[in-house]
């Protein structure tokens, strides 16, 4: 058996700073009070022992295999770990006849499986009968929302707990044990932990790695080695907020981009479009998604509104960065700015509810096209009225329904932007139907 997939014995050699200093117990874990504050359901099932399987959402950095650690410690049970990106079928099966060996021996056993979402069906599937049966308390640990990547079968025998960033009073905390665990001593203004907090970016991993890096590269003083502003301009050199393309981070905030523009609220806008540039975005993917939300948020309350991104989306293809991407801050900014209007998008959702409702309604005789002496013959093109020749180029009373759908409505322009001049026009065709002596349909 491959032990090194399930061993929970520290490695003797090597090891970082914030494998040293993991927390054993819930007075050293940091953060997520939310969970584990006094009264918590989960503090409360951890100390009273009562283990149940579960799954641990959350962003990386967070204490998601901490935890876990310290769940199965608390309830007395043998704790073996699974990567999903190293494990599969066989690995599964080998930590399941270790799990079945320990009950046998009278003790129970966590199973603790990091990055499960990257399992697909049938793998997550493998636990399903083991988790039933009692043979393993299965932890799950995931940055990707469960709901879309976990099998619902697995979710129904779990209970999901989110766990969040850390706020920065909590990385100081674990940055201030970090320097006393340092061997030998080395110093850090409250400053430059402050610093290395606002860079960690709720991440107590990437904290510790960062002072570490940073103590490396401390200078010799009087009083010994001192991470110094200098010595933190090189270990912060590069900014890596957390971004992750396609994962849950990414589509939150592009969601919170699109909702700033529908808000009107062009400085949100323009942060969130910033924060994904900063994060490696693609500038193509935000100026595609900018023209939706012209369409779907503008409309017709402002129609130069498509043209304008239209225009960013072409300069970002034609000259790249930085030109394309200050042209898609100019949409941006013109979009969360101009007059707000969903009525087309609304408009065209309903009339595809209609299509997809009422099947293939035929199009009526007046509307179809006569091009041959036979469709002229069985009524193609019959009392169709030529609109240019009516009064005011409209023809009152006509419909161009079919008949089972002739009194709908979808369209219903806002007051607001050029709107209001469609919506008046609309009115007033309408008024004018409702007065023809001539009408398609009784």
């Amino acid at each position: 058996m491959s032990t090194d997939l399930f061993s929970d014995v520290p490695d003797p050699g090597y090891q970082p700073l914030a494998a040293r200093l993991r927390p054993l117990t819930l007075e050293e874990f940091a953060g997520q009070s939310h969970l584990l504050g006094p009264g918590k359901p989960l503090r409360q099932a951890i100390e009273r022992q009562q283990l149940h399987s579960m799954i641990f959402w959350g962003p990386p950095g967070v204490g998601k295999t901490t935890l876990a650690r310290i769940v199965a410690a608390a309830g007395n049970a043998q704790f073996l770990q699974l990567s999903a990106v190293l494990s599969g079928v066989r690995e599964i099966r080998e930590a399941i006849a270790q799990a079945r060996q320990h009950r046998a021996a009278g003790r129970d056993t966590v199973l603790f499986v990091d990055e499960v979402h990257r399992f697909n069906k049938s793998q997550q599937d493998a636990f399903l009968p083991h988790v039933e049966d009692g043979t393993v308390i299965f932890i799950g640990a995931t940055t990707e929302n469960p709901s879309f990547e976990l099998n619902n079968a697995l979710l129904s025998r779990s209970r999901v707990y989110k766990l969040r960033s850390l706020e920065d009073a909590d990385l100081l905390d674990v940055l201030r044990r970090g320097l006393a665990a340092m061997e030998p001593a080395v110093t850090a203004s409250a400053d430059c932990l402050r610093q290395i907090a606002t860079q960690a970016d709720g991440d107590a991993r990437r904290a510790l790695n960062l002072l570490e890096l940073a103590a490396d590269l401390a200078e010799e003083g009087a009083a010994g080695r001192e991470i110094t502003a200098t010595t933190l301009a090189e270990v912060l050199q590069a900014s890596l907020r957390r971004f992750d393309k396609g994962g849950d981070l990414f589509y939150d905030q592009i969601s919170a981009l699109h909702k700033a523009v529908r808000g009107s609220s062009p400085d949100a806008a323009l942060y969130w479009l910033c924060r994904m540039l900063d994060g490696g975005c693609d500038p193509l993917y935000l100026a595609r998604r900018v023209v939706r939300m012209a369409s779907e948020d503008i409309g017709n309350a402002d129609p130069r509104a498509m043209g304008l991104c239209l225009d960013a989306w072409q300069v970002q293809e034609r000259l790249g960065s930085p030109e394309g991407e200050l042209a898609i801050a100019q949409a941006v900014v013109y979009l969360a700015c101009a007059p707000k209007s969903n009525a087309v998008y609304s408009a065209f959702k309903a009339a595809m509810v209609d299509v997809g409702a009422h099947g293939s309604d035929e199009v009526p005789l007046h509307l179809r096209n006569a091009p041959t002496a036979l469709m002229q013959a069985e009524g193609h093109g019959d009392d169709y009225r030529y609109a240019h020749d009516e009064e005011e180029g409209y023809a009152a009373g006509e419909n161009y329904f079919p008949e089972a759908l002739r009194e709908r409505h979808y369209y219903a322009p806002v007051d607001r932007g050029l709107e209001q001049k469609i919506r008046a026009k609309l009115d007033y065709l309408r008024q004018r139907d409702r007065d023809s002596p001539r009408q398609r349909y009784p």
